[in-house]
């Protein structure tokens, strides 16, 4: 498997020179690649990044994420995602384009207090997010503990090609569904569960160390995938 090298770096710290592909939070100035934020440097085969220690949720369209329903109207449900933007459900997007206020009523389908799992589908910063349920998973959320990591480590969390959450499911028999709000929930046995939570937490503390993939799983007593 290619070397990925990791680096603690800061903003502006030169991370390598050479012939990569930009990803995330970095400049290419030549064939030099500079830091944009505070965070752990990853650079390799598939290209450079850099993944932030610190910084709220910004919503990205295509971005999943877990929110909870904290008001209504008769044309939209209001959702907390955990960002300073405040996200929107359209009815329409729920019920289909020929939505009536007066013959459907919002909280048979979704009340105040409800999380649902969720799509991001139009967000530009001049306009709150909308978000769509449509789709495969989507929708309200009826069992499972949540857990909140901050945003930034959701990528570590996800691991490379999904490297670790895959080791966090092996070892707790648990199925993780994670928001890049940060918003995590674990479903499984009581058991499992604490042993997930204890796991992501430890993503969440050590997101900036190297080696973290082996450390999750010798702590969850999983054999290593290889590399």
């Amino acid at each position: 498997m290619p070397e990925v090298k990791r680096k603690y770096v800061i903003p502006g710290e030169l991370i390598t020179e050479g012939n990569y592909r930009p990803l995330a939070n970095v400049v290419k100035r030549g064939n030099k690649f500079y830091s944009t934020r505070i965070g752990l440097a990853e650079f390799g085969q598939e290209g450079v990044r850099v993944i932030p220690l610190t910084g709220p949720y910004i919503p990205r369209v295509d971005d999943l994420v877990i929110g909870k329903i904290v008001d209504y109207s008769a044309f939209v449900w209001e959702v907390d995602i955990n960002s300073c933007f405040m996200a929107y459900l359209p009815a329409k997007n729920v019920y289909g384009k020929n939505f009536t206020p007066g013959q459907e009523s919002l909280v048979k389908k979704f009340d105040v207090g409800d999380l649902i799992a969720a799509v991001v589908t139009a967000f530009d910063r001049t306009r709150d997010p909308i978000l769509s349920v449509s789709g495969p998973g989507l929708g309200k959320i009826t069992k499972g503990e949540v857990v909140k990591i901050a945003p930034t480590k959701v990528p570590r969390l996800i691991g490379k090609k999904g490297s670790m959450i895959r080791t966090i499911e092996a070892g707790t028999g648990c199925k993780l569904t994670i928001g890049q709000n940060g918003v995590i929930v674990v479903v499984g046995r009581p058991e499992g569960i604490i042993k997930a939570v204890k796991a992501i937490k430890l993503v969440e503390e050590e997101a900036h160390l190297a080696d973290l993939t082996k450390k999750v799983q010798a702590m969850l007593g999983v054999k290593e995938e290889g590399g």
